[in-house]
């Protein structure tokens, strides 16, 4: 049996911010009638700006947490963020991409489940 290796990482953290969009009135919202797309916008242009490396910040469709949106997952970690506004996205980047640390206010965690129904 011959071993391989995988390749070493081309980035070092995927951001995935959920972009996805449901019918107006949807009983469980969605993300991007909650202002996402604008957060993803400005989440990719302000990590360039801040000039942090090997990052990739994409758009997601569904990631099933909508009703505690806009989500966003950073791997590979899977640490689950809900930014509102830039300075949560400013917070986001700086604790958890420039630091190395969370941003503990904005997290989701295994409390935070969507209902059953």
């Amino acid at each position: 049996m011959v071993e391989t290796q995988d390749p070493p990482a081309y980035f070092q953290a995927h951001v995935f911010v959920c972009c996805n969009r449901r019918a107006e009135g949807h009983r469980r919202g969605s993300c991007a009638a909650k202002g996402s797309e604008k957060l993803k916008d400005y989440m990719k242009s302000r990590a360039k700006e801040l000039g942090i490396p090997a990052i990739r910040v994409n758009q997601a469709g569904c990631l099933d947490r909508c009703e505690f949106g806009p989500a966003i997952v950073i791997y590979p970690e899977g640490i689950w963020y809900r930014a509102e506004t830039r300075e949560d996205v400013d917070e986001i980047l700086r604790a958890h991409l420039v630091e190395g640390g969370r941003a503990r206010r904005l997290m989701l965690t295994e409390k935070d489940v969507v209902p059953k129904g």
